[in-house]
C-alpha cells in the first residue's frame, strides 16, 4: 500500500471543523488499503499567533517543506484584526506559498446538477459548468517591493503597493494553463489589463510568444481582466481554462465562486516546480472559502470544498485519478439526494451539519467501494 506523508494545517475559524472531515476520509482510504497516510498536525494563522506569535513558525515550515502535501483549511478572523501587519494570520499562508514555490493555483469551478439553482445565475447559464481559474500565486502586487505605508504629516498618509512579474514567472505559468487546457477542451483564455499596466503588456506579450512556439494547438485568446470578470456572470460556459496573474485571479476566482452557489463548494490546488528528479512537486491544498468566524463551532461549514481540495491532491499528489473521479461522483451523488448544508440549502431538501455531510459522502464512497 502506498504510503505518503501529510500536513495537515487547519487553522482558524471553520478551519478545524472542516478538517475533521477530511480526517474521516482519510481513515476510510487506510481501511480500504487505498494508500496509508502518515498524518501530522501543527498550527497556522491566527492560532499559531497566539501560540507562538507568528503566523508559521520555522518548525511548522520544515514540516511542510517534509510532507508529500499540506492539507490547509482556513485563517483568520476579526480576533487578530490588530495583530502587527507581519504576523496577521494571512502572512502564513503567503509564507507557505512562497517558501514551497507554490506558484501555479488551480481552482475548479463545477456546478454539480443538483446545484444548478443554487447559483446566482439563471440555470442555462451554469449548468454544466466546467471551467479553471489558473492563478499565478508569488508574484504580482502581493509580494512586489516596495510596499509601504508612511506618514507625510498634516493628516496625510502614503500607501504603495507594487506589482512586479519577470518573463520567467509569466512563462511558467502559461506553460501550466496551456497543459491544463490540452487536457481539457483545448482552450486558453489569458486575462490581463495590458491596456494600463506595463506587466499586463509584458503578461501579454510572453503568452503570446509561447502559444506560438509550443501550443500553436491550443486556441488561444486575450481578454482584459475586467471584461473577463464582466464575461463571467454574463456567460461563463464560453471559458474553459483561465489563466491570469496573482491579483486578478484573487478576484475573478471569488466571482466564479458564486456561479456555483457558495464558496463553500470551491475547492484549489497550488502546485510548484517538478523536481528535475523525481518528476514530484511541492504542493498545498485548500478550499477558497474563508475561515467564516461567524458560523465556526455552529456545525453549519459546508466541508464540501475541503474533502473536494483533498480530492485535488488524490489527482495532481498522489496519482490516483480513479479515486479523486470516485470521491467526485460520491459529493455529487449525496448533493442529488438532497442533502445541504446551510450555505447551498434549497426548498425541498434536508438541511445537515458539517459533519453530517461529510459522513454523508463517506458513506456513498462505502456504497460506491462495494
Amino acid at each position: 500500500m502506498a504510503r505518503y506523508q501529510l500536513l495537515l494545517l487547519a487553522g482558524d475559524g471553520i478551519g478545524p471543523e472542516v478538517m475533521a472531515e477530511v480526517k474521516r476520509l482519510l481513515a476510510f482510504y487506510a481501511a480500504k488499503g487505498v494508500a496509508d497516510f502518515d498524518i501530522e498536525e501543527d498550527l497556522v494563522g491566527g492560532a499559531a499567533y497566539d501560540a507562538h506569535r507568528v503566523a508559521i513558525t520555522d518548525a511548522t515550515m520544515a514540516k511542510a517543506h517534509g510532507a508529500d502535501a499540506v492539507i490547509f483549511g482556513a485563517v483568520g478572523g476579526p480576533k487578530w484584526d490588530k495583530v502587527p501587519f507581519e504576523a496577521r494570520p494571512e502572512a502564513g499562508l503567503l509564507r507557505l506559498r512562497k517558501e514551497l514555490g507554490l506558484f501555479a493555483n488551480i481552482r475548479p469551478a463545477i456546478v454539480y446538477p443538483a446545484l444548478a439553482d443554487a447559483s446566482s445565475l439563471k440555470r442555462e447559464a451554469v449548468e454544466g459548468l466546467d471551467i479553471v481559474i489558473l492563478r499565478e500565486l508569488t508574484g504580482g502586487v502581493y509580494f512586489g517591493e516596495p510596499k509601504t505605508l508612511t506618514d507625510l504629516g498634516n493628516g496625510q498618509k502614503r500607501a504603495v503597493d507594487t506589482q512586479i512579474y519577470d518573463s520567467y514567472e509569466i512563462e511558467r505559468i502559461a506553460r501550466v494553463g496551456f497543459e491544463l487546457a490540452r487536457r481539457r477542451r483545448n482552450k486558453l483564455t489569458s486575462m490581463e489589463k495590458r491596456n494600463v499596466m506595463k506587466t499586463g503588456v509584458l503578461w501579454h506579450e510572453i503568452v503570446e510568444e509561447l502559444h506560438k512556439r509550443e501550443y500553436k494547438d491550443v486556441q488561444l485568446e486575450h481578454m482584459l481582466a475586467d471584461a473577463g470578470g464582466m464575461q463571467l456572470v454574463r456567460w461563463p460556459k464560453q471559458f474553459d481554462v483561465i489563466v491570469t496573474d496573482n491579483l486578478f485571479g484573487d478576484m475573478l476566482s471569488d466571482v466564479a465562486a458564486m456561479l456555483t452557489g457558495s464558496l463553500g463548494m470551491l475547492p484549489s490546488a497550488s502546485l510548484g516546480e517538478a523536481d528535475a528528479r523525481t518528476r514530484r512537486r511541492k504542493a498545498m491544498y485548500e478550499p477558497v472559502h474563508g475561515s467564516a468566524p461567524d458560523i465556526a463551532g455552529k456545525g453549519m461549514a459546508n466541508p464540501i470544498a475541503m474533502l473536494a481540495s483533498f480530492g485535488m491532491a488524490l489527482r495532481y499528489s498522489f496519482n490516483m485519478a480513479k479515486v479523486a473521479d470516485q470521491l467526485d461522483s460520491a459529493i455529487a451523488a449525496v448533493l442529488a439526494k438532497g442533502l445541504r448544508t446551510a450555505d447551498i440549502k434549497s426548498e425541498g431538501a434536508k438541511i445537515v451539519s458539517t459533519a453530517e455531510m461529510g459522513a454523508a459522502i463517506v458513506g456513498e464512497l462505502e456504497r460506491l467501494a462495494a
